[in-house]
């Protein structure tokens, strides 16, 4: 996933009635099968549902995206009510034919998405999906111990900073990062310029102390690291537990990610679907799940009321999202994550 590491960030959740108070019994049936990885919800929430609708949700969950599209595809689309999965393999599920063209009409809270994360290239003219949070891992770092303040990914190379930098270990990120560093498109498909970035985090290298996807923050609490590169329940985490530690959005630009839910094309009980996705949209909904999970809330509708950490800065006017490239770009990413490991001593 854009990297679920879920994190209880809020002081309180919803108490259960609010969620199944607001506007009045919606009479759904059967059972809403959730497919998605563990701990997206809290209980509270889907408890709200249920207590709205009389619909029981059955919870399923995958390790990994690809996981949930071998399973999709090997269902033809059914078994499933909703899906939430990261975006890059929604966009190879929409083009298999496994997820179907929402009803709009059924989901009436459909405006209250935050346009910023719409139009995307995984459904670009928002037929299929509906977001559930956005990702934008960012540098946090200890001024006290680095010595000078960093503004930019390519701070990240100061020799300062020599064994000093924690980072997440997704290959395709740490590619991007660099390019965005170079100028370049965090997907660039050119194989020269791929090649270039391959060089450049050679030169990263000495810098970095580790390089993981689990507790990455753990490295600037205990010390161990002056400076992370963190996915964004990460940042929310260490950011609570020190707030001396400063947040930086990158001058070269952002690299986002999203989490989108969508309907099986075969779902055994779509209407059901339907009404979980319109719930979803709900601002008080929104607020208890965003701040459950520490990612950037996509909810308009939500903003004014959300842990003001999960709304995107207005300063935030562009970024990027990590797309499917051809396999030859792929195949060269991965020769920059081996080599680059590699001269870490990884």
């Amino acid at each position: 996933m854009i990297k679920k590491l879920f994190a209880p960030l809020c002081a309180a959740l919803l108490l259960l009635g609010m969620l199944a108070g607001c506007a009045g019994k919606q009479e759904t049936s059967g059972e809403l099968v959730l497919y998605t990885w563990e701990g997206m919800f809290p209980q509270e929430v889907l408890d709200g549902f249920t207590e709205r609708t009389g619909t029981k949700i059955v919870y399923s969950n995958f390790d990994y995206d690809e996981t949930m599209l071998e399973k999709l595809t090997a269902a033809n689309g059914g078994d499933y009510d909703v899906v939430i999965a990261d975006d890059y393999i929604i966009e190879q599920a929409v083009r298999s034919g496994l997820v179907a063209a929402l009803d709009k009409s059924a989901i009436p809270n459909f405006g209250n998405i935050n346009p910023l994360y719409q139009g995307q290239f995984y459904d670009p003219d928002d037929a299929y999906t509906v977001p559930y949070g956005a990702g934008i891992p960012l540098i946090v770092y200890d001024p006290a111990a680095t010595g000078f303040e960093i503004t930019r990914y390519e701070d990240l190379w100061n020799p300062a900073l020599r064994d000093a930098v924690a980072i997440t270990a997704n290959y395709r990120v740490i590619n991007g990062i660099t390019l965005l560093s170079m100028g370049e498109s965090m997907n660039t498909e050119d194989l020269d310029v791929i090649a270039q970035a391959g060089e450049k985090l050679l030169d990263l290298a000495p810098n970095i102390r580790l390089s993981q996807d689990d507790n990455t923050q753990d490295a600037l609490l205990n010390g161990e690291a002056s400076a992370a590169f963190l996915y964004t329940s990460q940042v929310t985490q260490v950011l609570a537990a020190d707030p001396s530690l400063e947040v930086v959005y990158p001058a070269e630009g952002l690299g986002f990610g999203i989490m989108a839910a969508f309907v099986p094309v075969n779902a055994p009980n779509a209407s059901a679907a339907h009404a979980f996705l319109n719930y979803l949209l709900e601002p008080e909904v929104s607020k208890a799940c965003f701040e459950w999970l520490g990612y950037y809330n996509t909810n308009g509708a939500a903003d004014d009321i959300v842990d003001p950490q999960l709304v995107v800065p207005a300063s935030v006017t562009s970024g990027e999202i990590i797309q499917n490239v051809s396999e030859a770009a792929n195949d060269a990413y991965n020769r920059n994550w081996t080599a680059f490991k590699a001269a870490c001593g990884q």
